[in-house]
């Protein structure tokens, strides 16, 4: 690997041009594998203690790990209003009108039942049939993230979901986060629990005598919270999930024409999300990378978060490319949740782009607003899984259900293949399923 010493809080820059297949690999590597055998191992007595001991497992493991005692986890009206009063005025109006674009995207996203005959007298139908009861989490750790909320309950309520049921972790006091539950009043979600971490999500899955089951699971979390959905998600008697997530990553395609001030923000507001955030530079131009190493540098010493940012840097990733094609080639083969496109002509690349689960053209468009207000789900996929996985989205709160109807003349139009084909599968009872039918038309002719 080519690459230039550098300060523990400035990546090297990487030439690609110079990596062996092995090499490329390694370089797009994230920086924490998804499984670990240790915490699955707790995860799965976490899963299997709420389940056999319900409120009094929660209460314990909420002692244990969030350090408070909680003798109600539902969010009473007296906390809403506390909440509320504690808010700036400022902050709630952002808040409402970030909620309107991202309501006004999702339900421009709405799908409708159809229908078609797919042969005379064969009609065939699509339903879209909300899942009755969601559970949503919404992280509250060193950064409590209320905009996770309404990236949740807005496509919820455009789904027309029957019940929403929202976790979020308690703070030392036993209080839920002023501005999550601000967040969920404004989403019309009024169904809170002070409920974090592994218990939280089985809690959810399984229910309790004070947590509802659900039948879906959505929402972003630690490494914890991630093994927790997977284990319920594998589990006939747990939950679905939204989808597999990780640490939170961006990648940035930039050429000659970007601001590098612009480019190191960029890494820097995803990088100080967690010491294991992925951040990642692709570019054609050495001054480029150069000059957005340095304003790293200058710009991380006066972030607030520096400790966590300059952490999440130490396997940040520099990468110099040939040319915009290989720089796409890169992107593709990393698939990231946010890729920047920070290029002179960002919308000619966007045709040969498509592994990522959330694209921003142009030096205009951070990928801040999408976190916030812009209008798309920032709950994304992670750690490659955008090469098969989109972000949440109204359809991720609905069920396609299909509904088939043929009349006599529909079955004598069909029956005859649905019978050879089932008879070529080696299924006699599905073959005579149909023949039984059509001896029966033939008899009342």
């Amino acid at each position: 690997m080519n690459a230039v010493p550098a300060l523990p809080f400035q990546p090297a820059i990487i030439d690609w041009r110079t990596l062996d297949e092995r090499e490329r690999d390694a370089v797009l590597a994230r920086p924490a594998p998804l499984a670990d055998a240790k915490r699955t191992t707790t995860v799965r007595a976490i899963i299997a203690d709420v389940r056999a001991r319900g409120d009094a497992a929660l209460r314990e493991y909420s002692a244990r790990f969030d350090g408070c005692a909680i003798d109600r986890f539902d969010v009473g009206a007296d906390e809403f209003a506390t909440a509320w009063s504690n808010v700036p005025a400022t902050i709630r109006d952002a808040m409402r009108r970030a909620i309107e674009r991202v309501e006004a995207f999702h339900i421009a996203q709405k799908s409708a039942d159809m229908r078609c005959d797919t042969a005379p007298g064969v009609r065939c139908e699509q339903l879209i049939r909300p899942i009755d009861r969601v559970g949503l989490y919404a992280p509250a750790g060193s950064a409590p993230l209320p905009s996770t909320v309404w990236m949740l309950a807005v496509p919820a309520r455009v789904a027309g979901c029957g019940e929403v049921v929202l976790a979020t972790p308690p703070r030392k006091d036993g209080s839920a986060d002023p501005a999550v539950l601000v967040a969920a009043q404004l989403c019309g979600v009024t169904r809170v629990l002070k409920l974090g971490g592994a218990q939280a999500i089985a809690a959810l899955a399984y229910g309790t005598e004070s947590v509802p089951r659900c039948a879906k699971i959505f929402g972003p979390g630690n490494a914890w919270v991630t093994a927790a959905k997977l284990e319920v998600a594998a589990d006939a008697q747990g939950a679905a999930i939204d989808l597999p997530a990780g640490p939170s990553e961006v990648l940035v395609i930039a050429d000659a024409s970007a601001d590098p001030d612009f480019v190191a923000a960029d890494l820097l507001a995803q990088a100080e999300h967690g010491a294991d955030s992925q951040v990642v530079l692709v570019s054609d131009n050495d001054a480029l990378l150069g000059a957005v190493a340095e304003a790293l540098s200058s710009q991380l010493a006066t972030l607030p978060r520096a400790a966590i940012a300059r952490e999440s840097l130490a396997h940040a990733r520099l990468i110099r490319v040939a040319d915009p094609d290989a720089a796409v080639e890169v992107s593709e083969r990393y698939a990231p949740e946010h890729l920047i496109v920070n290029v002179r002509e960002p919308r000619a690349l966007l045709p040969k782009l498509s592994n990522a689960g959330s694209i921003f053209l142009g030096p205009w468009s951070p990928e801040s607003v999408g976190d916030y207000c812009a209008g798309p789900n920032h709950v994304l996929p992670t750690l490659g899984f955008a090469r098969a996985f989109g972000g949440v989205g109204v359809d991720s709160f609905v069920r396609r259900v299909y509904v088939q109807e043929l009349d006599e003349s529909g079955l004598r139009a069909i029956g005859p293949d649905a019978a050879l084909l089932a008879r070529a599968e080696g299924l006699e009872a599905h073959a005579r399923s149909v023949d039984l039918r059509l001896a029966a038309q033939e008899r009342a002719r």
